[in-house]
């Protein structure tokens, strides 16, 4: 039964997701991506030093306890707790098996136009938050899309937008993330899935009904921790890989503009498809512009809203250009090069043993051991994964709260609580692709009414960045 449902459904979902992703959503993403490096000038070349500092100097893995929110530090772990999840591993395989190396290349694009997006975000989602009568912070695009918009069609994109991150983060979402988790383990460990599945459910349930400062305790000792563990083992691949670090560069480069060379088909088709996997995995990977991590932005204490902005930008980088790139070059420089199983051929040469769910696991592999390697991504991507099931459990809370929890909050989100431990369950069941596609469908359309929003709320972002130029 559910075999004939999936199948049914895939097609469908795919074909909406091809016109979505090539036409749409590089439409949507690039576009106000560059009319807010324009608007800003440059926010995230001018400030980009400023932004590590803050980062860095901040850096804490036992912040102060807040009364209400979270640390600016907090908050920015929380928002890369949500960012670099599957989309850093499992995604970018994906990218680079369908759209090739060059794919990389269009992440890039996407990222470094998202870290200004990503600070118009920040910025909006600190200047629109609320605070409820028990001290407790909201905020994220549901409050600026209706600060943007006032009346039926403000609430209408405001709804829509809350009942598609829901589906696409609270449900669907968390589904992919224990998905991976679980066919990793089963890889790695021979662990069932569904006992992955059960273990995952306790420990998410926990958290979950911790609230806003348990899930800030978790993040903010998480991520500097499984950061620096993936970092450090695909720093000695590539110290080991050496020699093959000017091809595999090369080849992001190359491959970016010809990429029919090693993906086959026409030289159209071949670019369409390098783009569109460039652009939606960059969306899944760093979500600058998916409507997100504002959440977790909006929680910060903060002096002024440009800080926390500044934050925002930095937590791109560091998904995409180093967690993101270092994995793509690990992937490329070990299964691409000369003498690699993908060399020359690309996804013409995959059979079924090679996957965008195992890609890494036999890149990290071909260094270290084939069982090796598969621990090694196995254990990254449950950090990873597990992080951003929690984060994403916290922005969907924040939608629910919107919709139904004006009179019972308590009521609404623990229904919530326990429908998305279901799903977290159910994805280490499901088919793998379908998971993914249905993602991805509800991904593109948080971005529609959060897009609408950006361009319309620009004038409070550019006069937020206006005021810290005149006071420097």
């Amino acid at each position: 039964m559910i075999a004939n449902i999936e199948a049914f459904l895939y097609p469908i979902v795919v074909k909406i997701n091809e016109y979505l992703a090539n036409y749409v959503l590089i439409i949507l993403l690039v576009g106000v991506g560059l009319w807010y490096t324009i608007k800003t000038r440059f926010v995230q070349v001018r400030y980009f030093g400023a932004s590590l500092k803050k980062v860095f100097g901040d850096l804490s893995l036992k912040g102060d306890k807040q009364k209400s929110g979270m640390s600016s530090f907090q908050a920015l772990a929380t928002a890369i707790a949500a960012q670099v999840g599957t989309g850093n591993i499992v995604g970018a395989s994906g990218a680079i098996l369908t759209g090739g190396p060059g794919a990389i290349f269009w992440m890039w694009i996407i990222a470094f136009f998202g870290m200004a997006t990503i600070y118009a975000e920040a910025t909006l989602a600190q200047k629109t938050r609320i605070t409820d009568k028990n001290g407790e912070i909201h905020g994220g695009p549901v409050y600026y899309i209706t600060t943007a918009f006032q009346g039926i069609f403000g609430k209408f994109l405001a709804t829509f937008f809350a009942v598609a991150i829901i589906m696409a983060l609270g449900f669907m979402g968390t589904m992919v993330q224990s998905n991976s988790i679980g066919s990793t383990f089963e890889t790695a460990f021979g662990i069932p899935a569904w006992i992955i599945g059960i273990v995952l459910v306790i420990i998410c349930g926990f958290i979950f009904l911790g609230g806003v400062q348990r899930l800030a305790s978790v993040c903010e000792k998480l991520v500097p921790i499984m950061a620096c563990l993936f970092l450090a083992v695909s720093v000695i691949v590539l110290i080991l890989r050496f020699k093959f670090i000017p091809a595999t560069f090369g080849m992001i480069f190359r491959y970016a503009f010809t990429p029919q060379a090693i993906i086959g088909g026409t030289f159209g088709a071949a670019l369409k498809s390098a783009i569109s996997q460039g652009v939606k995995r960059g969306l899944f990977s760093n979500e600058a512009g998916m409507g997100s991590t504002p959440h977790a932005h909006a929680q910060a204490n903060v002096a002024h809203p440009h800080e926390q902005g500044i934050m925002a930008m930095a937590g791109v980088f560091i998904d995409t250009f180093i967690v993101l790139t270092l994995n793509a070059l690990c992937i490329i420089s070990t299964m691409y090069t000369a003498g690699g199983p993908l060399a020359e051929c690309g996804a013409a040469a995959a059979s079924t043993v090679i996957t965008k769910s195992n890609l890494a696991q036999l890149a990290y592999g071909s260094v270290f051991g084939e069982s090796i390697g598969a621990i090694f991504i196995a254990i990254c991507l449950f950090f990873f994964a597990f992080s951003t099931i929690l984060s994403w459990n916290m922005f969907g809370k924040v939608n629910v709260i919107y919709l139904f929890g004006k009179k019972n909050a308590k009521k609404a989100t623990t229904i919530y609580t326990l429908i998305a431990l279901i799903f977290v369950f159910l994805g280490t069941l499901a088919s793998n692709d379908l998971v993914w596609e249905l993602t991805d469908a509800f991904n593109y359309l948080m971005v529609l009414p959060n897009a609408i929003a950006l361009f319309a709320m620009t004038r409070m972002v550019t006069t937020s960045v206006k005021e810290i130029d005149e006071a420097k």
